[in-house]
């Protein structure tokens, strides 16, 4: 009868496992990029137009944020205080 050694087994199958799981991932990354290689050939994105804005002077744009922000923490709080009744 031959002795089995277990712990030799069970080496051989952890890296034949992590070898499957290593060998899909990477066949899986390969298709992956070939697709979007091909996908980006047939389906070539538009180029995103630049609209020029004219410049704010930065006090006027500070002044809008900070009652925009203040404006949005009243309504939130009110909101909250709406809810609890």
């Amino acid at each position: 009868m031959e002795e089995i050694n277990l712990i030799e087994e069970s080496i051989k199958f952890m890296f034949l496992g992590m070898g499957v799981v290593f060998a899909f991932l990477a066949i899986m990354i390969l298709i992956l990029k070939a697709q979007g290689i091909i996908l980006t050939k047939i389906f070539p994105q538009e180029e995103k137009k630049v609209v020029n804005v004219p410049p704010m002077s930065n006090h006027n744009h500070n002044v809008k944020s900070e009652s925009a922000k203040i404006a949005a923490i009243v309504a939130t709080v009110q909101h909250h205080k709406n809810l609890k009744g």
